[in-house]
């Protein structure tokens, strides 16, 4: 009896994985907490009997003097906790890489093209292959014994994975796969390697090749840890590739359980791509494309929602930005308003049925969309979850673009320049219609997703709480864009304010960098930090699988306003930016607070 394997969990296995723990636990969920178990179920399961058989063979063999005794088919209980611990580290280390990742947008319809399908054929016979070479290597007997084991075992397993998710798992950037795989096989290779010279284990000397990879690390034991990594990681791919299928295609999947079965996950990954439907996954590739390029903050704090409710929330966004960059990229104010005219008449086609049918199966809607809208806006319009929202916020937000067609710029006409934000009560109604509309329309969206019980009186509140936060979130970004604005001829500080401060709103167009104005802009900003101190106890009251997401949203949006009133803050090309060491930061606070 000993203790030198259990040290080596004790110093080298278990740190990490209380780090990981504390690193992951504010972004922790059910479905991670699944995944987690599945893998280490199969891990465990799929590798008991092969090291059991290993040390039945004496291929490798444990000193009496370095475990404490325990054993199950022969492996010592200090070798079952490595096969727990190990997929356990490897998983966080998956998890907290892919937390970023929208996995649906790497979906793909289409037969894999020439290089895929390459890849994919190459990557069968490499694994078929190496299947037979492990095989050939057992036969042998001889020194090559453990390497064919290892071989032989895994080939398998990888063969299948491979087959099942590899279009999926070759889209996926290198970092949310590779990095994974390579972190925790390097971390292995030097604790074997100090086990092996400890002699806490022993592989003998007839069964091996006796190649080294450096001195101490023997090259079975390093292609041994880099294969169950690879495995870890293809099995998290695979099964990461079988949840965006269920959850992005509702045709094809009306009803997921949050927790799916094994069964309905291979369903899944057996499900014919012809059938996934092209548009909606090119629709989803885009949205994906304009929230990542327009908005970091809620980019961010879109990977805090799981499941459905972050495939709608991100279709959501996709409407919204579409129908303002319809109207604001217009160089005349009639072509603006005729954008408008036609959102209005889009949603009026969309809301014609009772049930609000799904936008891309209306015939009326869809043929409305292909000849009244470019290309590029299309999917964002079809795709609009309009089912699942009411229409009064959606027609608000077209009353806030009218708002801003009341500017008359260079682009229209300097002669008849106005600028309706009058008052407070001006920018207040604005921003209830750009903003708060879309924060109630988020807030449909996460009761409809939520396995939570709300009463429709909850409810009532909670939106127009949500509605107020909006206009918070929106005087931040009047704040931060004063220049930008400037530069487009508008000015959405109330020109009630600007008199008091000597100015008119042609000063703040000539000049929007001038003292007074900052002043303004400390003074809007105070008015967003009472708003949003108003509404931020609502956000403790939202359902719990949508309240720490909702939390990261505002605080991000909210840190930029923060960065705007530190002291001696300069703006960058007009702009406030939060660096992203500080937004990460802001995000695992808001996380931490559940």
């Amino acid at each position: 009896m000993g203790f030198d394997y259990a040290l080596v969990h004790l110093r080298y296995t278990i740190p990490p994985a209380i780090v990981l723990t504390l690193l992951y636990r504010p972004l922790l969920n059910r479905i991670d907490l699944y995944k987690i178990a599945f893998l280490i179920s199969i891990a465990f399961i799929s590798t008991l009997p092969w090291d059991s058989y290993l040390v039945r063979r004496k291929v490798w063999t444990y000193p009496e003097d370095a475990v404490i005794g325990p054993t199950l088919l022969s492996v010592p209980a200090e070798e079952l906790f490595f096969f727990v611990i190990q997929t356990y580290n490897t998983t966080l280390l998956y998890l907290i890489f892919n937390k970023p990742i929208f996995h649906p947008s790497y979906l793909s319809s289409a037969k894999p093209q020439k290089g895929a399908e390459f890849q994919w054929n190459a990557g069968q016979l490499i694994f078929a292959a190496s299947c037979i070479m492990g095989l050939g290597l057992i036969w042998s007997g001889d020194e090559g014994t453990y390497l064919g084991l290892i071989i032989a075992w895994a080939g398998p397993f990888a063969l299948l994975l491979w087959s099942l998710s590899s279009q999926f798992l070759i889209a996926l950037p290198l970092s949310s796969t590779v990095v994974p795989i390579a972190i925790p096989t390097l971390y292995l290779w030097m604790v074997d390697t100090l086990a092996l010279k400890r002699g806490t284990w022993v592989i003998e000397s007839g069964t091996k090749l006796g190649i080294h990879l450096w001195e101490g690390l023997e090259i079975e034991e390093a292609l041994f840890f880099l294969v169950t990594n690879v495995l870890i990681v293809f099995g998290l791919v695979a099964f990461d590739h079988a949840l965006s299928i269920l959850l992005t295609f509702p045709i094809l999947f009306p009803d997921v359980p949050e927790l799916p079965s094994p069964v309905l996950l291979v369903q899944a990954l057996l499900t014919d791509r012809s059938k996934y439907g092209t548009e909606r996954i090119i629709g989803i590739q885009e949205a994906v494309a304009r929230l990542k390029n327009k908005s970091r903050s809620f980019y961010l704090a879109s990977s805090a929602f799981i499941g459905r409710l972050r495939i709608n929330l991100v279709l959501l966004y996709s409407f919204c930005r579409v129908a303002d960059d319809l109207i604001d990229d217009c160089s005349a104010e009639s072509d603006a308003r005729e954008w408008i005219d036609k959102l209005t008449h889009y949603l009026d086609l969309a809301y014609a049925s009772k049930e609000a049918r799904l936008v891309q199966k209306h015939p009326d809607v869809h043929s409305y969309i292909t000849e009244n809208f470019p290309k590029s806006s299309q999917l964002a319009l079809r795709l609009l979850p309009t089912h699942l929202l009411s229409y009064g916020p959606l027609y608000g937000l077209l009353e806030g673009f009218k708002t801003d067609l009341e500017f008359h710029d260079s682009n229209f006409s300097k002669a008849l320049r106005t600028f309706p934000i009058a008052n407070e009560h001006d920018l207040e109604v604005y921003a209830a219609r750009v903003a708060g509309t879309v924060a109630e329309l988020c807030l449909e969206l996460v009761f409809h997703h939520t396995n939570s019980v709300t009463t429709t009186a909850q409810r009532e509140t909670l939106i127009r709480s949500g509605g107020r936060m909006g206009i918070a979130l929106q005087y931040v970004n009047v704040a931060r864009d004063i220049s930008t604005d400037a530069a487009i001829g508008r000015v959405y500080l109330p020109t009630s304010w600007l008199k008091g401060a000597g100015l008119k709103p042609d000063d703040v167009l000539k000049n929007p960098d001038n003292p007074a104005i900052d002043v303004l802009r400390a003074r809007l900003l105070d008015k967003a930090f009472g708003i949003y101190r108003e509404a931020q106890p609502a956000l403790a009251q939202l359902p719990i699988d949508a309240r720490a997401p909702m939390r990261v949203a505002v605080e991000s949006y909210m840190e930029i306003g923060r960065v705007l009133r530190e002291k001696g803050y300069k703006l960058k090309k007009g702009r406030a930016t939060v660096p992203i060491k500080r937004r990460l930061t802001v995000a695992w606070k808001a996380l931490s607070q559940g």
